[in-house]
């Protein structure tokens, strides 16, 4: 990991219990990791239009939670880079787990009937969340976070898996696209913590322009971001279809994916 201050900044001494590979206060005394910041946006701003857009097609309220819950992360992930105070640091990690918890709700309630309500597995997951939330408080571990959080992902990746493989199968393109941006981005997230050293070495040699294409720990907010939302495009996707709504991936201006439908049928 890397040193505890790199530079004096408006934030004040690190109290987070991790500080990442980007020096600190290089761009601006304001913002302690700049990049490790501003590559939060994608997980701030599309969600929100995905849940405006979810409210507007009438969707099941668990999708509008499941966009916010992203928003949230994506803000708390902000605060903390920022700033690299402990209970920013929270407000990141925390919520990880919760969305996690929302995303599992959304992938294992796609095949009920519309509005169904899961309560064994609200109470589950809830409890879950809560016990996460005592224990890391107490230990105040990273990687014990770490473990909870690659708990609820694998456990998407297997359901996401048991869907493309025996229901509907013509979705593993969006399934696997999911996947493989997620993964790439936890690949360039161990990179960044691994070969921290060799990296900071490289930036002081290279022009800035170049160095920021290694701050890798911001990619892993762009690709994971990115993963996420199509994850939830994957989960909306699945559900919808279930529900005989039509729903088919366009994209905004040419780039950005969403989900469209024909006007929804009262079921």
């Amino acid at each position: 990991m890397a040193p505890a201050v790199d530079r004096e900044g408006y934030w004040g001494p690190t109290t987070s219990t991790l500080d990442w590979c980007e020096e600190n206060y290089a761009v601006t005394r304001y913002i302690a990791e700049f990049w490790n910041t501003v590559s939060n946006l994608i997980m701030i701003i599309p969600p929100i239009f995905g849940a405006i857009q979810s409210i507007r097609d009438g969707l099941e309220k668990r999708y509008t939670a499941a966009y916010l819950a992203l928003t949230v992360v994506g803000m708390g992930s902000w605060c903390f880079h920022m700033t690299l105070k402990y209970e920013m640091q929270l407000l990141d990690e925390l919520p990880m787990i919760y969305s996690c918890c929302i995303f599992v709700y959304c992938m294992f309630e796609c095949f009920k009937t519309k509005n169904s309500v899961n309560y064994h597995l609200i109470f589950t997951l809830v409890l879950f969340s809560l016990i996460v939330t005592t224990v890391y408080l107490k230990v105040k571990e990273p990687v014990f976070h770490q473990v909870m959080y690659g708990m609820l992902v694998f456990t998407l990746v297997l359901r996401s898996v048991y869907i493309v493989t025996w229901v509907y199968p013509w979705l593993r393109g969006l399934g696997y696209t999911s996947l493989g941006v997620f993964l790439l981005g936890f690949l360039l997230w161990n990179v960044d913590n691994i070969f921290c050293d060799s990296l900071r070495n490289f930036r002081k040699k290279m022009p800035p322009i170049l160095g920021v294409t290694t701050q890798f720990h911001a990619w892993w907010h762009i690709l994971t971001g990115l993963g996420s939302y199509l994850h939830i495009l994957f989960s909306l996707y699945t559900r919808t279809l279930y529900l005989r709504y039509r729903p088919k991936v366009k994209f905004f201006f040419g780039i950005w994916p969403v989900i469209m439908f024909e006007p929804l049928r009262k079921h």
